[in-house]
C-alpha cells in the first residue's frame, strides 16, 4: 500500500468517528509537505557536525509530514539535544538553550505499527504516555531498542527514517557528559549544550 493511499484510508477511518473525535482526528493528520518527494533527506547542522537523515514517507507519511513542517517552519533551528542516554537514545527538538519551548503544531497520529523498528541510527518521535501525543521532539536510537516498538498490548514509538551520514556525530553527542538540569528537572542533560543549529531539506538528485 502506498503512503498516500495509507494516509487517505486513515483519513477516511477517522472521518467515520464521532464529531468530537473526528475533529481530534483531523488535528492528528498534518497537511502534506513536499508530497512529491517520497524519501525526503534532511540535513541537521549541529554544534558537533552534520547529521543527514532520510525520511520514509512510504511507511510513515504522517510522521514525515509532521517532521518536515517543523523543519520548513524553522522550528528546529537553534534548539538543543536535551536528553542523552549512552547506549539508548539522543533526544532533541523541543527546547532552546534557555529552555524555552518552541510553538507546537497539534499532536499527530501514532504510526508505530508501520513495520519500522527502533534499530540503531533510526530516527523516531518522542511522546508522552498518550500514544498520540508526539509533536516536535524526536530521537536517534543508539541501540536496538525493542522496548520502544509496539506489541499486541501497547503502542510503540514511531520510527520514520534513518541516519544516512553523520553516524559519528550522533555517537559524539551520545558520548558527552550529562547530569541534572534544574530548569528541566531532569537527569541525562548535556552539561555543555549540544545545539541543533539548523535543519533543512536537501534538494533531491536530478
Amino acid at each position: 500500500m502506498s503512503g498516500t493511499l495509507k494516509y487517505l484510508l486513515l483519513s477516511i477511518v477517522l472521518g467515520l468517528a464521532s464529531p468530537a473525535s473526528r475533529a481530534a482526528g483531523q488535528d492528528c493528520l498534518p497537511p502534506p509537505v513536499l508530497p512529491d518527494n517520497l524519501f525526503p533527506v534532511v540535513r541537521l547542522e549541529t554544534s558537533l557536525g552534520d547529521i543527514t537523515v532520510e525520511l520514509d514517507r512510504k511507511r510513515a507519511p504522517i510522521t514525515t509530514n509532521n517532521f518536515l513542517r517543523y523543519v520548513v517552519a524553522g522550528q528546529y533551528d537553534n534548539t538543543i539535544f536535551h536528553r542523552v542516554m549512552a547506549g539508548f537514545v539522543v533526544q532533541g527538538g523541543g527546547y532552546t538553550e534557555t529552555i524555552e519551548e518552541r510553538e507546537l503544531f497539534p499532536p499527530i497520529f501514532n504510526e508505530s505499527g508501520n513495520g519500522l523498528q527502533n534499530l540503531p541510527m533510526t530516527i523516531a518521535m518522542a511522546r508522552f504516555d498518550d500514544p498520540h501525543s508526539a509533536t516536535s521532539q524526536f530521537y536517534f536510537n543508539l541501540a536496538a531498542n525493542a522496548s520502544l516498538d509496539p506489541n499486541p498490548k501497547s503502542w510503540g514509538y514511531a520510527v520514520f527514517g534513518l541516519v544516512i551520514s553523520g553516524q559519528d556525530v550522533v555517537e559524539s553527542i551520545a558520548a558527552v557528559k550529562t547530569g541534572y538540569h534544574e530548569g528541566l528537572d531532569a537527569e541525562d542533560v548535556p552539561l555543555v549544550p549540544v545545539k541543533l543549529l539548523s535543519a533543512s531539506v536537501m534538494e533531491p538528485p536530478h
